[in-house]
C-alpha cells in the first residue's frame, strides 16, 4: 500500500457565480474573446466557429451547455480544450487560476449529471465543479465533423 498522495492540476474559471474546471492536460490554450463565425445549428450552445492558426475550431457556450445565463463582458475567454481528437473552444466568463489539488480533496456529486461532472473538489470553503471535456460536447459532433 503506498502512502503517495496523487495530485491534479485543474485550470479553474467561472461561469457566473460559480467556479468549475477543466484538467490542465486537455486545456491547449486560453485565448481572449473574439466573437465566433456563427453557424446554422439547432444546437442552442454552438456560438459558431474561429480560425486559430488557419483551423476551423467550433466555440461553445459552456454556461448554456450547462443550463447557466452568462453575458460576454471584457473578461470573457475561450478555453480551447482538447478530448481525444477533437479540438474544441469553450466560452468562460473568466480564468481564475490554475491549482493542484490532491486527491483526497475530490467528492462525487449525488444529484449531479454525471455525464458531464466527474468530480467536486472542496477547496476550504470553496467548491470547484471538475467537467468531463471527454462527453460535455456530446450532440454538437456533426459540427465538429463538418468543421474538419
Amino acid at each position: 500500500m503506498s502512502d503517495e498522495n496523487h495530485a491534479r492540476q485543474l485550470v479553474v474559471f467561472t461561469l457566473g457565480a460559480e467556479q468549475y474546471a477543466l484538467p490542465i492536460e486537455q486545456v491547449h490554450e486560453i485565448i481572449r474573446y473574439d466573437e465566433p463565425r456563427s453557424v446554422a445549428s439547432p444546437i442552442a450552445w454552438v456560438r459558431g466557429v474561429i480560425s486559430l492558426r488557419g483551423r476551423i475550431v467550433p466555440v461553445y457556450d459552456l454556461a448554456a451547455r450547462l443550463g447557466l445565463s452568462s453575458e460576454i463582458t471584457d473578461t470573457t475567454k475561450i478555453v480551447i480544450v482538447e478530448s481525444g481528437d477533437e479540438t474544441v473552444g469553450v466560452t468562460v466568463d473568466e480564468v481564475e487560476e490554475v491549482l493542484t489539488v490532491e486527491d483526497a480533496d475530490f467528492e462525487a456529486v449525488p444529484g449531479a449529471d454525471s455525464e458531464l461532472i466527474e468530480s467536486i473538489a472542496k477547496l476550504g470553503d470553496r467548491l470547484v465543479v471538475l467537467l468531463k471535456p471527454s462527453t460535455i460536447f456530446v450532440g454538437a459532433g456533426e459540427l465538429s465533423a463538418s468543421a474538419a
